[in-house]
């Protein structure tokens, strides 16, 4: 699609719900800094299958915009901080692992389980003190993700460990602390 550049961001700022998802659609070969920029911000857009669909189109872009969503892991959304994080993940950017590392930090524990996801997937062993505190997080989901970023990456959990996690575990953390436990 050789849409012009006005037309592009006219339709991702204020176009229906398909005519978005279809310029999204087109827009996987792009690499104009602005038209990134557009996609990576439809990553807040109210509608969850819009925010799919920009998700989709950012993994499938074979282009170097590793830069542009490390720069949007500063982002003041919650939304495009983590989802930035995961693209870059799906994408194999190793290179953003240590960026990455400073969200398990975030005030947001959305953005906090989607930075651990990312790490895990990456199999980031330098990350592993990172994902080692996040096994105390205040919230059940970081925990989830940190106990599974802990296994992704080969973390060794010690018995004393498991035995503090377990105290307010659930199903699900039961789990993921046997799986942790056969490492």
């Amino acid at each position: 699609m050789n849409e012009p550049l006005e037309k592009i961001i006219q339709v991702l700022d204020y176009g229906s719900k398909k005519e978005k998802i279809d310029m999204l659609e087109s827009l996987t070969y792009v690499n104009a800094p602005q038209i990134i920029n557009k996609i990576i911000s439809k990553l807040d857009d109210s509608d969850i299958e819009v925010r799919g669909e920009a998700f989709s189109t950012l993994v499938l872009n074979n282009n170097k915009i590793s830069r542009f969503l490390i720069d949007n892991l500063k982002s003041e959304s919650n939304n495009i901080r983590g989802f930035s994080a995961l693209i870059l993940a799906n994408r194999k950017d190793l290179d953003a692992i240590p960026s990455i590392i400073n969200l398990t930090k975030d005030s947001s524990s959305m953005v906090r389980s989607c930075a651990l996801g990312a790490l895990g997937y990456l199999k980031a062993k330098q990350a592993q003190q990172a994902i080692h505190d996040c096994l105390y997080d205040s919230d059940l989901d970081v925990k989830k993700s940190a106990l599974k970023a802990a296994i992704d990456t080969g973390y060794k959990i010690s018995e004393k460990e498991i035995n503090e996690i377990t105290k307010d575990s659930d199903d699900e953390i039961s789990s993921l602390l046997i799986q942790a436990k056969e490492i």
